[in-house]
């Protein structure tokens, strides 16, 4: 039983984390895991893609080894395993020394631009993870962040939305931003903004870095 665990993916009621702590216990069933993506079953292929996050969460290095087949994911038509591919991979930044993600970048970065909502709030959301775990790239990350207001997108409030999970990205690595002055100009714009709750995130930012300087 213990080595079956696409058994267990298809069974209706199963617990992802339990599944996720015995493969990090036991980590020769990865390789079943990793196949349970190509299963033609969706309750084992989203199930597996979901326990692979959780294993990207709680203990990386697990899966660094296995980058390139994220990365292959990517280029999934199915916008789920995409998904789950930007946030593994966005969790793999943390253990890679072999500066994988730094090959990928372009292509990561990239997905800003498929004029999905969903896809460009994964990249944006995971971008505070990234930009923490590769000072080097921070500056390229926060130039990708600042294009929100122009990538192609479904409405304008779409844009809106992305605009608002920009700035709390932007806020959660901050203090590493070089050039803050181009990331507080695109968040003193967003005052303006039509939507409520970005102008809201707006505003909580600009006072607590004024609260900041106040303090220095």
């Amino acid at each position: 039983m213990e080595n079956n665990i696409l058994s267990e993916l298809e069974k209706k009621e199963n617990n992802a984390r339990d599944i996720a702590e015995k493969v990090m216990k036991n980590s020769y069933l990865l390789p079943e895991l990793l196949n349970g993506i190509s299963s033609t079953k969706p309750r084992v292929k989203f199930g597996s893609a979901k326990i692979l996050r959780i294993i990207s969460e709680k203990d990386p290095k697990i899966l660094y080894p296995q980058m390139d087949f994220f990365e292959n994911l990517l280029d999934s038509e199915n916008n789920i395993l995409k998904w789950n591919a930007i946030d593994i991979i966005a969790n793999l930044t943390i253990v890679d020394s072999h500066n994988k993600f730094n090959r990928i970048f372009k292509k990561f970065y990239s997905h800003l631009n498929e004029g999905s909502l969903i896809t460009a709030s994964h990249i944006v959301d995971n971008s505070s993870t990234i930009a923490l775990a590769k000072p080097e790239l921070q500056e390229e990350i926060t130039k990708e962040l600042l294009k929100v207001e122009k990538i192609s997108l479904p409405t304008e409030e779409c844009r809106n939305i992305l605009i608002g999970k920009t700035i709390i990205t932007f806020d959660a690595y901050y203090d590493k931003i070089k050039d803050k002055n181009k990331v507080n100009s695109f968040i003193k714009q967003q005052l303006n903004n039509s939507r409520n709750a970005t102008k809201s995130k707006a505003q909580k930012f600009l006072l607590k870095l004024e609260k900041q300087t106040t303090k220095k």
